[in-house]
């Protein structure tokens, strides 16, 4: 880990010790999980006791399997709990190929290519007392939709619901809002992008404003539509790149929306090479950092107001975990705002996890860390077995760990690593859990679960 210069820290202790709490309760909307990763966007949950031990037979209230396939996370309204799928029909493996080669893919990524004859994209609404499936909302038919990577799916990016409106974003599948109350589709759009490996960016929602990250192959962008009806407001071209090619061009992030020291509210949308800041309502870019050479960058950042830090991490490449004071102007790569970083054992996949004073991380092999959120001091580095996609969760005073093999592993936060519990489920977990008072959710590749003590 750099050093942090020492005027630098004396102003960080200053931020640290007049600076308020990352989450004050004005800032939590109404519904109690609206988007992927709940109502601050950070993997916090405001619940209380959430079982910590559990199976598909301890602690378990329902389990409904789900039409499709789609590593969306659901998001909850109160009553029910939504999420997208795809219904897909493949072709034969002798189809597939030559389909790859009438694409012009390089040979060396045939094996890492999924590729469908057609998808039927959806969204799923399950009750939440009961695990019924009350309605599959069939959205759109694509044939030959572009190929994605075998570890993706054709339904990634998470909804979310504001004003009783559901909004599902498939990337270039397309976007919908859908009223809640009548499964009705509002509007819907289509922003054409060639995403390489199949869509991944979750939509964000700023007043009045719905927020996409377009960062494709062969285009990247930042784009604003009306969230009534679906017409563009402001679109932002990213900052040039030195990449030579699109496939390191391209990205998979989700907007943060930060409010600096001096108050104003800016649009954080990490990508390819650069971070960038844009002024919400207009997407005028504030300032830009040039943060490596960091590629299909999936973790979403998180912001503390306490520290005026955002912590991130670069994505693939070699990803290295970045804390940013987000107070520049222009290009701030050579103005010393970077505090503190670290290289070694940094997700490509899972998002940071910011609990207190205490910044947790696993790496896609399954390697935790804990850093001290001001400093970036190393407090600990272990071992928790499995391969990681899915983000962290902290409820009721525990920190979720879920792996693609189906074990979700119970931490204790704090400066010394305590392993509480491991819990092992049926089938593969790519989307983020959420917690509600008394419930945990998890949504698995086959399956969604409901548990409780």
């Amino acid at each position: 880990m750099k050093p942090i210069p020492q005027v630098l820290l004396i102003f960080l202790v200053t931020v640290f010790l007049v600076g308020t709490q990352s989450a004050s309760a004005e800032s939590w909307p109404k519904f109690p999980w609206p988007q992927f990763r709940g109502p601050n966007g950070d993997g916090i949950a405001r619940a209380e006791n959430v079982p910590s031990k559990f199976d598909e037979e301890t602690g378990l209230e329902w389990k409904t399997e789900l039409p499709g396939r789609g590593w969306s996370s659901p998001v909850f309204d109160g009553t029910h709990l939504w999420m997208t799928t795809a219904v897909e029909k493949f072709p034969s493996e002798e189809e597939r190929l030559a389909k790859l080669r009438a694409d012009g893919e390089e040979e060396k990524k045939f094996k890492s290519r999924q590729v469908a004859d057609r998808i039927e994209i959806a969204v799923l609404k399950v009750d939440y007392a009961t695990g019924d499936l009350v309605e599959e909302i069939v959205l759109a038919t694509i044939n030959e939709p572009q190929t994605i990577h075998t570890f993706n799916s054709f339904a990634s990016p998470t909804p979310i619901i504001d004003d009783g409106v559901l909004y599902a974003h498939f990337g270039t599948f397309g976007t919908f809002a859908v009223g809640m109350a009548t499964s009705e589709v509002k509007w819907h759009r289509r922003i054409e992008l060639e995403h390489g490996v199949g869509p991944g960016s979750s939509p964000f929602i700023y007043q009045n404003l719905l927020i996409l990250i377009c960062d494709g192959v062969d285009q990247q962008f930042v784009t604003a539509l009306n969230k009534s009806n679906g017409e563009d407001v402001w679109r932002t071209n990213r900052p040039e790149m030195r990449a030579p090619l699109g496939d390191q061009k391209k990205s998979y992030n989700t907007p943060v929306l930060v409010r600096g020291a001096d108050g104003e509210e800016q649009l954080i949308c990490m990508g390819a090479q650069w971070l960038v800041s844009y002024v919400p309502d207009t997407g005028k870019e504030i300032w830009k950092l040039d943060h490596g050479s960091g590629f299909s960058v999936v973790p979403r950042p998180v912001f503390s107001e306490k520290t005026q830090l955002l912590y991130l991490s670069t994505g693939f490449g070699k990803p290295m975990l970045l804390a940013i004071r987000v107070d520049g102007k222009g290009d701030i790569t050579e103005q010393n705002k970077i505090m503190w970083r670290e290289e070694k054992r940094i997700p490509a996949k899972p998002s940071p996890l910011l609990v207190g004073d205490e910044l947790y991380v696993i790496s896609d092999g399954g390697i935790a860390s804990c850093f001290d959120a001001l400093t970036g001091t190393h407090h600990w580095t272990e071992r928790v077995d499995g391969n990681y996609s899915a983000s962290p969760l902290f409820a009721d005073g525990k920190i979720y760990f879920a792996n693609q093999e189906g074990t979700i592993n119970v931490l204790k936060p704090g400066k010394t690593f305590a392993l509480a519990e491991t819990n092992q489920l049926e089938g593969s977990i790519m989307a983020s859990p959420l917690a509600y008072d008394g419930a945990l959710i998890i949504r698995s590749d086959t399956a969604i679960y409901r548990f409780s003590n």
